[in-house]
């Protein structure tokens, strides 16, 4: 449950101290609490009249320990907010700073998970550790003390069963910390698909595996489930046991004690104030061991978390480039990329020069993709040999690149944000006039004169809702606006639209498409009589290159390709 980073974390030294002396505080006022208590009670049973005194002291004890809890609460709520919000920057700092390479690797989905529910989850495994692991280090230790004054014996027996309870709660805490670490993989993998399933259920409509595919998704989650039944039994069986040795000890304490009561050889006051006692000593334990369960999801995101931000950067390539120009090369020899656990893509050969359409094309799962990221620089190849601009390099990540780079993907961000915050977001400096031109190419000429603030009405989450071609549209503006960068990536950007839209739309982007590099990853053929050049890929191979009349005079796989998917066999 406790993970020794945890006290690493900045001002966790201070917390804990300032906790510890609330703890031995509160050990004080539980053994005040049951001491008044039963001096109070024992005047009683010899019938003496209520001792308001006693009574009196036994309530601020009381007070006291419900105030300690106040205030506890409230620096430990202080603290993990302060600590997970510096977690969550320090996540999207690096998510920012690597953007698609570690979206890439880890999956949209499971980023997500921690950026979001991860964060809260560690939030409360702050409070609870913090909070729980103290009390059970002072109070058991100090009620113990009090009890060995009051009857040793009795102390000596709950001294006993301690140990007991704890083996136990061991035993069971392995076994279901294994089944929840397992499930707190398979809850990322479930993320993952999800997201991935919502990104994709146009193409899925598209090509009619829709239904299919829902299949699949209630198998994962009920699968899902069914192990996440399987924690909860363990879980309740270790608290089960645990209840059940603790009650055992009060039990054989208290027949212990009655049975010296009636024998004479133990007082009354002594005999309540064990039996009052007992249950604090082994609270602190008991809760522990029931807020273990709850820490386990909140342990494995800590740990999950310190992971990513430790992992190392991808490795980039410091070369000085220059604003791409019309006489400059990119040269690409056996490129290579296999994923972990996925397909292996190429060689992949191709040489291009100056400001091309380079258009890359197959089907769904072709590797279309997965070479556009490694000529971004999104992934680093395995085996390669690039060259770009008289410079030998062995990935595309570097910065200089980056820096020239235009990217829209199928799926454009719209930030919570103004819309001309949205298409002025990589040229702040743009004017009013500037922003109207952009949205003029574009054609959302109709969406301004709707917006009843105009260029300053919120759209995004929870905002203004936006159509596909919308987004899309925002992003090609930003693009217009940026009349630095010379080299543009689309990663199939009309992969989601109607084809009514999607023409519209291609008949704007082809302008800003002029005087660039365009790397176009596309499964529509009628995009590609504008494209200047053309990868043909198939199992992630590189199966064809060359002009759009060459390939089809050569009768081969993009032919076929295009004889296959009829709803756009005729290129135009």
């Amino acid at each position: 449950m406790i993970d020794r980073h945890l006290f690493e974390l900045a001002g966790a030294n201070a917390i804990t101290r300032r906790l510890a002396v609330l703890e031995v505080l509160q050990a004080f006022l539980i053994i005040g609490q049951a001491l008044s208590l039963s001096a109070v009670l024992t005047k009683l049973w010899q019938g003496h009249a209520i001792d308001w005194l006693l009574l009196l002291s036994f309530a601020l004890c009381f007070a006291g320990r419900q105030g300690l809890d106040w205030l506890r609460g409230i620096w430990l709520d202080k603290y993990s907010g302060q600590v997970t919000e510096e977690l969550r920057q320090k996540l999207l700092t690096k998510v920012f700073n690597e953007g698609q390479a570690l979206v890439q690797k880890q999956g949209t989905g499971s980023l997500i998970t921690m950026a979001l529910d991860g964060i809260d989850e560690v939030r409360n495994y702050i409070k609870l550790v913090f909070s729980k692991v103290l009390t059970m280090m002072a109070v058991p230790v100090f009620v113990f003390v009090c009890m060995l004054f009051l009857n040793w014996q009795s102390a000596l027996i709950l001294l006993v069963m301690y140990p007991l309870i704890v083996l136990f709660m061991i035993i069971l805490g392995y076994a279901a910390q294994a089944r929840a670490e397992a499930q707190f993989g398979n809850f990322q993998r479930l993320s993952n698909n999800f997201i991935d399933s919502l990104r994709g259920i146009d193409t899925l409509k598209y090509f009619g595996l829709s239904k299919r595919y829902a299949k699949s998704i209630f198998k994962t989650s009920e699968n899902f489930r069914k192990k996440t039944m399987s924690v909860l039994k363990v879980a309740m069986l270790s608290t089960f046991a645990l209840d059940f040795f603790t009650t055992l000890s009060i039990a054989i304490v208290a027949v212990y004690l009655g049975f010296g009561l009636m024998n004479g050889t133990v007082q009354l006051f002594p005999a309540l104030g064990i039996l009052i006692l007992a249950p604090e000593y082994f609270l602190p334990i008991r809760n522990f061991a029931n807020d273990f369960h709850a820490t386990l999801n909140g342990k494995n995101a800590f740990h999950r978390i310190n992971d990513l931000l430790k992992m190392p950067k991808e490795k980039a390539a410091e070369i000085d480039l220059t604003s791409w120009q019309a006489d400059d090369e990119l040269e690409l020899k056996d490129l290579n990329f296999e994923y972990a656990d996925g397909p292996e893509i190429g060689p992949v050969s191709v040489k291009v020069k100056g400001y091309q359409k380079i258009g890359i094309v197959g089907m769904s799962g072709s590797g279309k993709s997965t070479l556009i990221n490694l000529l971004a620089g999104f992934l680093t190849p395995n085996a390669e040999q690039i060259r770009v601009q008289g410079h030998t390099a062995d990935t595309m990540n570097i910065p200089a690149w980056h820096k020239q780079l235009i990217y829209i993907p199928q799926h454009p961000y719209v930030f919570t944000a103004t819309l001309r915050e949205n298409i002025a977001f990589y040229t702040p400096e743009a004017s009013e006039a500037e922003i109207k031109e952009a949205i003029h190419v574009v054609g959302l000429d109709d969406l301004l004169a709707e917006l009843p603030k105009g260029l300053d009405t919120m759209i995004g989450q929870g905002k203004r809702v936006l159509s596909g071609g919308q987004v899309q549209r925002i992003a090609l503006a930003r693009a217009f606006l940026d009349q630095e960068r010379r080299v543009m990536i689309f990663d199939e950007p009309t992969a989601h639209l109607d084809i009514e839209t999607e023409i519209d739309l291609k008949e704007r982007m082809l302008p800003l498409m002029e005087k660039h590099l365009v790397l176009f990853a596309t499964h529509r053929l009628h995009w590609l009589r504008q494209m200047d050049y053309i990868l043909v890929m198939d199992h992630g191979k590189l199966v064809e290159q060359g002009t759009f009349d060459d390939l089809t005079k050569k009768n081969g796989y993009f032919v076929k390709l295009t004889q296959e998917m009829r709803g756009e066999s005729d290129a135009r």
